[in-house]
């Protein structure tokens, strides 16, 4: 790290190290924004698709709150490696060993590949869902639902493997974790990862919306303005889900593509650069549960729900025993040794 600070302390101007050692100061702190609201936000998507389970006779999710879960639990993964990229990133190095460098690497590419993975998979169910409502409610089909949302898992780690095979740790003027590639095998897995992580999965999701809109629109007579209500909300849903995703990736897959061939590069501008497409990337993982999950009122109607019940207990315990939290905090006190309290 000293080694490090004197070369950058030596080539560039006082100007561009103040900018790094915001950077320094200023990517943790965003990161740990990150990691909480996201956290919070896919711990509160877990804590409602548990309550749905327990309140159906089958004890079983329907399909898309099946996906639901996977999309969290890839998620929650994802932001689970984050501190190691945010530490590297605070010390300017990475201190964390050669095999975390290859297995934190690895975790990355396969969690985000499979939610994208999960997220064309909630557009085709949504879209069977509405145009073949028979079809969504058989127990057949929610077993292959399930069964779907562990397969994929096998795409995403075959395409995270080389991550082990081609991640370590190298030195320069400081110590980094990136990737060793001859420059057509790194052609070759940056179009891999482009076209199955980002392309397919996007357009998968336009295409099945596109076809929901267009289904909506055919069938509006009879039902014209609860079904003009849907097909707007339809609409503007897939609008946001579209700009969204390709916002939070596409300048992660330019940057990758804009490297190929080339090694480390430590310059301001690059550093800059990276770190702004790293946010974004991870930042999916914070808005995934918002756009998935709190936009549909049903959602937030079960949230206010289970908060106002959650509230009530507390109120019940409280004014129940209304002397029992100030006897676990306050010192005993012989004038009110002798008080009656409530009963548990």
């Amino acid at each position: 790290m000293a080694e490090w600070k004197k070369e950058l302390n030596g080539s560039y101007s006082p100007v561009i190290r103040v900018e790094w050692d915001v950077q320094q100061a200023l990517i943790p702190t965003l990161d740990t924004l990150i990691i909480g609201v996201g956290l919070l936000g896919h711990s509160l998507v877990i804590f409602i698709l548990a309550g749905r389970r327990r309140m159906r006779v089958s004890r079983s999710l329907r399909g898309t709150d099946t996906l639901l879960l996977a999309l969290s639990a890839s998620d929650v993964l994802l932001l689970l490696s984050l501190p190691f990229h945010t530490a590297a990133i605070a010390l300017g190095k990475w201190p964390f060993g050669n095999f975390l460098c290859k297995a934190i690497s690895f975790l990355g590419v396969a969690c985000s590949t499979v939610s994208a993975f999960t997220l064309a998979a909630l557009a085709i169910t949504r879209y069977l869902t509405v145009v073949h409502p028979s079809w969504a409610y058989r127990s057949s089909t929610q077993r292959w639902i399930q069964v779907s949302a562990a397969l994929l898992w096998v795409p995403a780690l075959a395409l995270a493997a080389p991550q082990f095979a081609f991640r370590t740790v190298g030195t320069t003027a400081a110590t980094h974790c990136f990737a060793f590639l001859a420059d057509l095998s790194q052609i070759v897995y940056s179009i891999a990862l482009f076209l199955f992580s980002f392309a397919l999965p996007l357009v998968v999701i336009i295409l099945m919306y596109a076809k929901l809109y267009k289904f909506l629109h055919r069938d509006r007579q009879g039902h014209a303005s609860q079904l003009e209500r849907y097909q707007k909300q339809v609409t503007q849903t897939t609008a946001l889900l579209v700009v969204v995703f390709t916002v939070c990736w596409l300048p992660s897959y330019a940057l990758m593509f804009s490297r190929v061939g080339q090694r480390l590069d430590r310059t301001p501008e690059f550093r800059s650069i990276a770190m702004f497409t790293r946010l974004l990337a991870t930042s999916s993982s914070v808005v995934n549960p918002l756009l998935y999950a709190f936009v549909s009122q049903k959602f937030r109607r079960e949230l206010q729900h289970l908060t106002r019940a959650h509230c009530r207990d507390c109120a019940h315990w409280l004014v129940c025993c209304p002397d029992r939290g100030r006897d676990m905090v306050q010192p005993f006190n012989p004038d009110t040794a002798s008080s009656k309290h409530c009963q548990n």
